[in-house]
């Protein structure tokens, strides 16, 4: 009795713990923005005069408020789309660059659309207006009125066109040139295979005077508000900037942004993000080089911004190279790690990263061999419960020996169905005798859990199952099962599983555990498919495993009374 009310209160302290994780994420504390240290040679605020060690702020060319709530083709966008574009097609992407600026405007991913059922219709992440409003912006500041060459500048291209083929690398150019004989060239490096792109910004200085300056990359892209439900894997995901200040990620929502205004920090390993579910633009200045980040919103807009603090002198005839690394496509890890270890933690898992992570990385593993993800979802799971076997064991013979003390527990029920206290020591001095502890089937769901949620916010957060078909109707573990087939198999599973166990003692109990099999059916209807399919394989498992501890119990009791027998007998 003790051991199936230990259960039931487990079961809706899960669910309780669900409720508090989605009402964090709605209405926990705000982050706190850190000031940004003053340096001799930092950038000026706005509206403050450049002398020859500072920067015009670079929100002046132009100010982020100047943007339009509601992207269209108006002011700075209107002189970006009525400028010559270049287009670039790789084997992943298609990239559209306006020669105003050379800013990324279009970015359309070849190998995942929008939905399953609309192939043609492919996820975009840089546009010009709509929802898939996005931009990538650079270019360099100088300071003491020198030549500068911002994302406003016209630059001039060689081609219009540009095509990966079959070469593993592919450089589009765009070159600028002021009179005073100071020249940009600002160059985009395509890789086979991969979402990220190398930005360089070469300034060679042809004047007869130094220039001192730098350069800068922001990015504009949606930052909203939305309904979340934990049901909806479109709607849970978080839309808008995000930042990493060398210590820990933060992700800015849109209203703090409006209440609080600009998000500034300073760092040498520090990056700027714009993330929606499973696809993240991304700027990773050169580690090492302290650089100013900022992030504020107009809107519906966000503007993110990397500055570099350490302005560079260039002697007359003397180039210099600003590097920048840009991602621009779906959250996968292996690339993201390439590009920065910290990058993958736009992956959020949340708290429980630590089991997140391990266990995607041992899915990947299994996804190696096995080329199916609903299969290396089977394989983890077994692996799992391989790993817990022993522990779950002596549970598992506690349930088998309750059961098969039942008659006596209900026996002593009726004998002291008015003395509650002598009712509690009978029960004790029964399980103590049999050596049974009632509370040790709650252990295997105590265990599930953490790996239950783990999965859950694996399915969730991976891109790389994302539409991952498995067998048969079920082509996308990453979504709730077309036709809530997998759900009615694990409602049966877990009512097979409960025939295995000793059955409540009092009615109430009892009635309780034979709901629990509709209520997860019913709640489990609304998750990945993926998530009930480990879940169906765990019960599975468990079914398996009890089964045959059940066998192995009932074999040694009937040889203990054999044996008991034998002895009276001689």
């Amino acid at each position: 009795m003790d051991n199936q009310r230990l259960l039931i209160w487990a079961i809706f302290a899960f669910l309780a713990w669900i409720t508090y994780q989605t009402w964090v994420q709605e209405y926990g504390p705000k982050p706190v923005a850190p000031v940004a240290e003053q340096a001799a040679e930092d950038i000026s605020a706005p509206g403050t005069p450049a002398g020859e060690d500072e920067l015009p702020a670079i929100s002046d060319v132009p100010r982020a408020d100047a943007l339009p709530s509601s992207p269209g083709v108006t002011g700075e966008t209107a002189a970006m789309t009525g400028a010559p574009t270049i287009t670039v097609s790789t084997d992943v992407f298609d990239i559209v660059i306006s020669t105003t600026g050379g800013t990324l405007q279009g970015a359309t991913l070849k190998a995942y659309p929008v939905a399953k059922d609309q192939p043609d219709t492919l996820v975009r992440l840089l546009g010009t207006d709509g929802r898939e409003y996005g931009l990538i912006e650079s270019g360099v500041r100088a300071t003491g009125g020198a030549a500068e060459a911002t994302h406003l500048a016209s630059f001039e291209t060689a081609r219009r066109s540009y095509e990966l083929g079959g070469a593993d690398e592919l450089v589009v150019p765009l070159t600028w040139q002021d009179e005073s004989g100071v020249t940009v060239e600002k160059r985009y490096r395509f890789t086979r295979g991969s979402y990220a792109v190398g930005l360089e910004q070469i300034v060679t200085n042809g004047s007869a005077t130094p220039w001192r300056g730098a350069e800068y990359v922001r990015i504009k892209g949606r930052s909203i508000e939305m309904e979340r439900s934990m049901f909806d894997v479109d709607t849970y995901s978080f839309v808008g900037p995000i930042v990493y200040d060398g210590d820990k990620s933060t992700k800015l929502k849109h209203d703090d942004l409006i209440e609080d205004g600009k998000f500034e920090f300073s760092s040498p390993a520090g990056w700027v993000g714009s993330i929606q579910h499973h696809f993240l633009r991304a700027a990773v200045p050169t580690s090492g080089v302290d650089y100013k980040f900022d992030v504020q919103a107009t809107g519906d807009i966000a503007t993110s911004s990397a500055i570099r603090r350490s302005l560079v002198t260039i002697s007359p005839g003397a180039t210099e190279t600003f590097a920048t690394t840009l991602f621009i496509g779906p959250k996968l890890q292996e690339q993201l790690e390439q590009i920065d270890e910290t990058l993958k933690l736009t992956v959020d898992y949340g708290w429980l990263t630590i089991i997140s992570q391990p266990l995607f990385w041992l899915l990947s593993f299994v996804y190696g061999f096995a080329q199916n993800w609903g299969v290396a979802i089977i394989v983890v799971t077994f692996l799992i419960k391989l790993a817990f076997y022993k522990l779950t064991e002596s549970s598992g013979r506690s349930m088998a020996k309750m059961r098969q003390i039942q008659p006596r527990m209900k026996a002593l029920q009726d004998r002291y169905k008015d003395d509650k206290q002598a009712l509690s020591q009978a029960m004790m001095d029964l399980y103590k005798r049999e050596k049974v502890n009632p509370a040790a089937g709650c252990l295997p769901i105590l265990i599930q859990m953490p790996f239950f949620l783990a999965f859950y916010w694996v399915l969730l957060e991976s891109v790389e199952m994302r539409q991952a078909p498995f067998a048969l109707w079920i082509t996308d573990l990453s979504t709730r099962d077309p036709y809530f087939i997998l759900p009615l198999i694990m409602g049966a599973a877990m009512f097979g599983q409960q025939k295995l166990n000793p059955a409540p003692a009092d009615p109430v109990q009892a009635k309780v555990m034979q709901i629990m099999p509709i209520m997860f059916t019913v709640f489990f209807a609304f998750f990945p498919s993926g998530l009930v399919l480990y879940w169906v394989t765990n019960t599975l498992l468990s079914i398996a495993q009890q089964w045959k501890i059940n066998r192995v119990v009932e074999a040694e009791s009937k040889a203990h009374k054999a044996k008991s027998s034998g002895k009276k007998t001689s």
